[in-house]
């Protein structure tokens, strides 16, 4: 059956939510809501896998190990490469902010 990837979950998001979409030997794709959600500042992701991602609706802001920072708003896309550490700095807490990421090995 299908599904609405702007369909957003009910009531109050305690955390970010991630839903798998499709997943194979070597890729995986998922959506990720978030409002208001950031990682710990201590937290970085350091992923075994490239990682593709675009903001479909709403906007955030990655900061990356290297000091940079990349603001996302709709349409806004990147590639993480293997290893790059990075932390979702802020996402709007006004609305939701629908990722897609694609995460694939090289």
């Amino acid at each position: 059956m299908g599904h609405n990837i702007f369909a957003l979950p009910p009531g109050i998001m305690e955390a970010e939510q991630f839903d798998e979409l499709a997943a194979g030997k070597d890729v995986r794709n998922e959506r990720i809501v978030s409002q208001g959600h950031t990682s710990p500042e201590e937290d970085w992701y350091d992923q075994p896998q490239h990682e593709w991602v675009t903001v479909l609706q709403g906007r955030a802001v990655l900061a990356f190990a290297s000091g940079e920072e990349v603001a996302l708003g709709p349409g806004d896309h990147l590639t993480i490469p293997v290893h790059c550490r990075h932390r979702v700095k802020w996402t709007d807490p006004q609305q939701a902010t629908v990722w897609l990421a694609v995460h694939y090995s090289a």
